[in-house]
C-alpha cells in the first residue's frame, strides 16, 4: 500500500482519530417559522422533548468548530448526506479577514459609507495556528480527521467535492484516495481564479507562469455510483447543427448492416438499423419537401426528427442538432468559481455551485458544506430545492450567511444552532480534575476564569469569588445564564461581607457569565443602583475554551453591550423604536470607533419575536444593511390579532457579529 505519512498521523504505532463526542445541539434562532408551525413545533416539544420539530425538516446553520460539530451530527445523520462540498483553507498564507461596512447616519445622509477590515478573531486565529502551526504536517492531520469524519457522513450513493489549489492539493488527493479508495476517484475538475493582472511582461526572465486555475477533486463513496452529467452552454460551433460520421471503432457485428450502400466488415454503426433507417427516410423527405424552404436547423426545431445523409464517397454521416446545453468535461473555465459580492476573499460563486449541486443530487436531498463563509453552498442549495447544513467557527460568518439567506425569495424555515453549554460542560470535564466532585470541579473551574481575569480568588463566599482592583467578582456557572436573582443574590453578600465602611474602597461588583438572562442590563442594574452598587457585565469569551488561546495571554474580558427601547401601544398595534445602542469600545479598532457619528451606525441587523414564548428566539420581522442598501429601520409596528399580554424579543446584532438582546413585557 502507498501511503502518505506526516508527523502527527500515527501515536504508538496507531493512527491517529478525530474527536467522537457527540454533543446536543442547541437551537438559539428559528427563522422564517409561521404561528402554525410554531405551535406545532411547541406541541411536539410539549409531547416529547427530544422531537422539537416534528417530522418538518429544519435547514440548519450552525455556528462551532467543526471537530465538535461533525461528530455530533453522526448520531442523526450518519451515512445520510448525499452531497458534500467543502472548500478549506489552503494556503498557508491566507488572510481570514473580511471587509465590514459602517451604515448611513440617519442624521446626515450626505455622509460617506465607510468601510473597514475586520481582522478574524481569536478562536478563529487559533483554528489557523492549529492548521498551519507545524506547517503540512498539520494541515494534513486537520485534513485527515476532517475527512474521516465526513466520510461516515456521506451516504452510499453520495459524493465528495473538494476546493484545493497547489499548495495543497495533491497532498490532499493522497489522503482522499486513502480514506475514500483510489477506485472512487472521479474526477480533478479544473476551475477560474479571480482574475488579476500579469505583470510577468515586465521581466526578461521568470520563476514561474501565473497560476490560472484552481482544482475541485470528485469523488463518490462507492465505485458503482452515477451522476446526472453536469451541463454547459455551447461553445459558438455548437450552437448550429453539424454532422458527425456514424460509424464508430467498437467492435460489435451485431450492428454491422448496409446503410446507404455502404456495408462495413469491422467497427459498427453507432445506431440500430431500425433507427438509421428511419434517420434517411426523414432526410429524404427534409430534401424532397422542405430544403427549398428552410433550413436543416429550422426544419428540425418544428419536427425534432433524427437525420442520416451520405456524401460523396465517404461514410454515412447523423446530424446534430443545435445545442443550448452540452455536457461538460472536466474544464470548467466557461464559469467563474469566484464572486466577490459578500465581502470574503475565498467566497465560491453560487454558478459553481448551482453545476455541482444539480450534477450530484436531486430535489429534497441533503447538502453540506462545514466551511460555511458567507453560505454561497446552503444558498445555492436553498434555490434549487434542496435541504442544508452549513456551519463555521466565525461568528461573524454565521450573521453574513443569516443575513444572506433572509435575502432568498421565499425562504423556508430554518434554524441557527450551537453546542453552548454541552460543548462548555465537556471543556470543564476534560480540563478539570474531580468530574465526580461537582463542588470541587465548580470551584477549580472559578479559581481558573478569576485566574483568567488577573483577580484574585476569594473561597468561603457563594455568590463572591474574586476581587480586582477594587472590584468584587462574581463567577457564572457553565450550564446556566447569569439571572437578575443572582445579581440580587450578589449584591446582598457584597454589602455583608464589606459592610458600609468599606464601600468607598470596594465600590462595584464585576458579573462574569458566559450568558445572561435578558434584561439583566436594565432591571438588575436598577436594583444595584438603589443599593448604592455599581456593576458590570462581562461576557466569557468563548476563547477561554482553547488551550492555546489561554496559553498564549489571548483572552479578553469586555462589557456587554446595552441597548434601549421606546414602546408604544394602541389598540392592537405595538410601536418599537431603537433609542441608543451602547458598545464598550475595548473591542473595536480605535479607526472604527473615529468613523462612528451616530449610535445606530454600531447596528448592522435587528429582529423581534412579536410572541416570545420562552422558547427560542423567532425571527418574526427584521432590518438590516447590506451593500446595496445601508439603512436601518429604527423602528416597526406589528398588529396583533387579538389583546392579551405579550413577551417580545428584540435581538440586535452589532458590526462585530455580536448579539444583544431585550425584552419587552406589554398588555395590548
Amino acid at each position: 500500500m502507498t501511503e502518505l505519512i506526516w508527523d502527527g498521523k500515527y501515536k504508538d504505532g496507531k493512527k491517529t482519530t478525530p474527536i467522537r463526542i457527540a454533543l446536543p445541539f442547541q437551537t438559539i434562532e428559528t427563522i422564517n417559522e409561521s404561528q402554525q408551525q410554531r405551535q406545532k413545533t411547541l406541541d411536539f416539544f410539549a409531547s416529547d422533548p427530544s422531537a422539537q420539530y416534528g417530522n418538518e425538516w429544519r435547514n440548519r446553520l450552525i455556528w462551532g468548530d467543526k471537530k465538535y460539530v461533525l461528530p455530533s451530527l453522526l448520531p442523526e445523520f450518519a451515512g445520510k448526506v448525499n452531497l458534500i462540498y467543502i472548500d478549506p483553507p489552503f494556503n498557508v498564507g491566507s488572510d481570514f479577514s473580511f471587509t465590514a461596512n459602517i451604515g448611513d447616519n440617519p442624521d446626515n445622509e450626505n455622509e460617506e459609507i465607510t468601510q473597514f477590515v475586520k481582522q478574524p478573531n481569536i478562536i478563529e486565529q487559533k483554528a489557523y495556528r492549529d492548521t498551519w502551526g507545524k506547517g503540512l504536517d498539520s494541515y494534513m492531520q486537520w485534513f485527515y480527521e476532517t475527512i474521516l469524519l465526513l466520510k461516515e457522513l456521506l451516504a452510499e450513493d453520495g459524493s465528495i467535492y473538494v476546493h484545493l489549489d497547489w499548495h495543497v492539493g495533491h497532498y490532499a488527493k493522497v489522503i482522499l484516495d486513502e480514506v475514500f479508495g483510489y477506485e472512487n476517484f472521479r474526477n480533478e475538475i479544473l476551475t477560474r481564479r479571480g482574475q488579476t493582472k500579469n505583470l510577468l511582461g515586465q521581466f526578461e526572465n521568470i520563476k514561474s507562469l501565473n497560476v490560472f486555475n484552481d482544482i475541485v477533486f470528485w469523488y463518490s463513496k462507492t465505485e458503482k455510483t452515477r451522476f446526472k452529467p453536469p451541463m454547459k452552454l455551447p461553445e459558438d460551433y455548437q450552437r448550429i447543427g453539424s454532422w458527425q460520421s456514424m460509424w464508430n471503432n467498437a467492435d460489435r457485428p451485431t450492428m454491422r448492416y448496409p446503410l446507404l450502400d455502404v456495408e462495413i466488415s469491422n467497427g459498427q454503426w453507432k445506431w440500430s438499423k431500425e433507427r438509421a433507417y428511419k434517420a434517411v427516410a426523414n432526410y429524404k423527405e427534409y430534401l424532397e419537401h422542405h430544403a427549398n424552404k428552410q433550413s436543416i436547423d429550422d426544419y428540425w426545431s418544428e419536427t425534432k426528427n433524427e437525420f442520416i445523409k451520405r456524401e460523396g464517397k465517404g461514410k454515412p454521416v447523423y446530424y446534430i442538432p443545435p445545442r443550448e446545453e452540452v455536457i461538460c468535461d472536466n474544464n470548467w473555465f466557461d464559469i467563474k468559481a469566484y464572486n466577490y459580492s459578500n465581502s470574503y476573499k475565498t467566497e465560491k460563486s453560487e454558478v459553481l455551485l448551482d453545476r455541482i449541486i444539480k450534477s450530484s443530487s436531486n430535489e429534497g436531498d441533503l447538502v453540506l458544506d462545514c466551511f460555511c463563509g458567507s453560505g454561497t453552498t446552503a444558498a445555492t442549495a436553498e434555490k434549487i430545492n434542496r435541504r442544508w447544513i452549513t456551519c463555521d467557527l466565525g461568528r461573524f460568518a454565521i450573521h453574513t450567511a443569516r443575513k444572506r439567506f433572509l435575502g432568498i425569495d421565499n425562504i423556508k424555515p430554518f434554524i441557527v444552532q450551537n453546542l453552548g453549554k454541552y460543548e462548555r460542560q465537556q471543556w470543564m470535564n476534560a480540563e478539570f480534575e474531580n468530574p465526580e466532585n461537582r463542588l470541587a470541579q465548580e470551584r477549580t473551574y472559578k479559581h481558573f476564569i478569576i485566574e483568567l481575569y488577573h483577580a484574585k480568588s476569594l473561597d468561603g463566599y457563594t455568590w463572591i469569588h474574586g476581587v480586582k482592583a477594587g472590584r468584587m467578582v462574581h463567577v457564572g456557572s457553565v450550564e446556566a445564564p447569569i439571572t437578575v436573582e443572582d445579581i440580587k443574590s450578589t449584591i446582598v453578600e457584597f454589602w455583608k461581607l464589606i459592610g458600609v465602611e468599606k464601600a468607598t474602597v470596594l465600590n462595584g461588583i464585576d458579573f462574569l457569565g458566559w450568558d445572561f438572562a435578558f434584561n439583566v442590563n436594565e432591571t438588575a442594574k436598577q436594583f444595584a443602583a438603589e443599593n448604592k452598587v455599581n456593576i458590570k457585565f462581562k461576557p466569557i469569551p468563548h476563547e477561554v475554551l482553547e488551550k492555546k488561546a489561554v496559553d498564549q495571554g489571548d483572552i479578553m474580558f469586555y462589557e456587554l453591550a446595552s441597548l434601549q427601547l421606546d414602546t408604544k401601544t394602541e389598540k392592537l398595534k405595538l410601536r418599537i423604536e431603537l433609542e441608543n445602542f451602547t458598545i464598550p469600545p475595548d473591542d473595536v479598532p480605535v479607526e472604527v470607533q473615529g468613523k462612528i457619528t451616530h449610535w445606530s451606525q454600531w447596528i448592522d441587523y435587528w429582529a423581534v419575536d412579536w410572541n416570545y414564548r420562552d422558547d427560542t428566539f423567532h425571527n418574526e420581522w427584521q432590518s438590516y444593511r447590506t451593500k446595496q442598501n445601508s439603512k436601518l429601520d429604527l423602528s416597526v409596528v406589528h398588529q396583533y390579532e387579538e389583546s392579551g399580554d405579550y413577551t417580545v424579543l428584540v435581538k440586535v446584532i452589532d458590526i462585530l457579529g455580536n448579539d444583544t438582546t431585550k425584552v419587552i413585557h406589554i398588555i395590548i
